[in-house]
């Protein structure tokens, strides 16, 4: 088994968990209940289950690729450094968006850029 992908995998079954409960309520919902426009609040809803996918489709890359039963186990690899590129560019440009946003302690209160940075690095360094 390899470890640093197991716990990169585990890391984004966690960020999941807290997509689908706490994401939906805290940002999605008071989204679609805002007083903005039809067509941007069905972008949102679009661009969260665009989210949605990804990290579930990701997830399982990531469990695959931990395992050396996995099939495929030797092409996997190539797939979790795409997925770790991917998740190291949503925590800079989430990063960059929260320390420059105004709002006080919006590092910590846009803090879902800590997951894709784990995510990525024990991803990256599992495929090393």
């Amino acid at each position: 088994m390899n470890y640093f992908i197991f716990i990169s995998a585990l890391i984004a079954l966690v960020a999941i968990i807290g997509h689908f409960t706490m994401g939906r309520k805290e940002y999605l919902k008071p989204v679609l209940n805002s007083d903005a426009d039809i067509v941007p609040k069905k972008v949102m809803q679009s661009v969260f289950h665009y989210m949605s996918v990804f990290m579930i489709l990701s997830t399982l890359v990531l469990f695959a690729g931990s395992h050396e039963l996995c099939p495929m186990y030797d092409y996997v690899h190539n797939m979790i450094r795409f997925i770790a590129i991917v998740y190291a560019f949503f925590a800079l440009a989430q990063f960059m968006i929260a320390a420059t946003s105004g709002i006080p302690g919006g590092i910590l209160k846009m803090f879902q850029w800590l997951f894709w940075a784990l995510i990525a690095a024990f991803a990256i360094i599992g495929t090393l």
